[in-house]
């Protein structure tokens, strides 16, 4: 049996998931994120293996790449009978997700500051 070369997710790849982790961001999705930015293409399985990861979540956070347009799907059909196998391809680069993420995160931050400041303006008028 041939082994095949593979990238997995390392020490660097594991302090940006945890940093995403703590921006409120699923590890499972990190995790995801930073592989595909790493291959031009990739199955779920790719995924499982290089990132560690089950089957349900590779399919979760695929779906959530997918539904925030960072993926796009197609299939290749098999020689026979059988489904097609999924390939997915990276629409955006990482940095451009990143700058995605932080406007969003800045957002929410302008959310929260402008709460703070009507629940402070409610209480102090009492």
């Amino acid at each position: 049996m041939k082994r095949k070369n593979m990238l997995v997710l390392d020490e660097k790849d594991e302090k940006a998931v945890e940093i995403f982790k703590e921006l409120g961001m699923p590890k499972n999705l990190a995790k995801t994120l930073l592989y595909i930015n790493q291959v031009d293409e990739f199955r779920s399985a790719d995924v499982e293996q290089a990132a560690d990861m089950r089957q349900p979540e590779v399919c979760i956070a695929i779906k959530e790449l997918r539904r925030r347009g960072w993926v796009t799907k197609r299939d290749l059909k098999k020689e026979g009978k059988g489904r097609p196998i999924h390939i997915y391809t990276s629409t955006q680069k990482l940095s451009e997700i990143l700058t995605d993420f932080e406007q969003k995160k800045l957002e929410e931050v302008e959310t929260i500051k402008n709460d703070i400041t009507e629940l402070k303006n409610l209480i102090n008028n009492r």
